[in-house]
């Protein structure tokens, strides 16, 4: 599981004319799952994503996490994470994992932030979505489990 987190102060994501999901601050995360992954990590990047303190304090360090910030969280399914451009100019996405393994992962991965008392929006998976996002610093994280 790959996941491309970037810190915003705001963000929204599009399917042709109508939002689909849109946050204030918080993160918005590209997700893409490869055919090896289970619940397992779906549940480790959860609870790294939940518990990340990359918000300043009063000291101005990253010490705060979404919750205490009042954050909240948009996911965007992003197969192309899983996209090999070793080889030739175009790339091998033989990687990521098919949609009849990605989505239960993806849905449960949405779920368990929620379970996590978080404020979850979301894309809609396999849709051509457009993404737009003001990057919050910047702070972005590629986190792989």
């Amino acid at each position: 599981m790959r996941v491309l987190l970037q810190r915003v102060s705001r963000a929204e994501v599009r399917v042709g004319d109508r939002v689909t999901g849109e946050i204030g601050r918080g993160f918005a995360l590209l997700v893409g799952f490869t055919h090896a992954d289970t619940e397992v990590q779906v549940a480790w990047m959860a609870d790294k994503v939940a518990g990340l303190r990359l918000f300043a304090d009063t000291d101005d360090k990253m010490n705060l996490g979404l919750e205490e910030v009042g954050g909240a969280v948009l996911v965007v399914s992003q197969f192309t994470l899983y996209g090999d451009a070793q080889k030739g100019r175009r790339p091998s996405f033989v990687d990521a994992a098919r949609p009849e393994h990605a989505i239960p992962l993806y849905e449960r991965f949405v779920a368990m932030l929620r379970e996590r008392g978080l404020h979850v929006a979301t894309g809609e998976f396999g849709a051509m979505m457009r993404v737009e996002l003001v990057n919050d610093g910047p702070v972005t994280l590629w986190l792989e489990k």
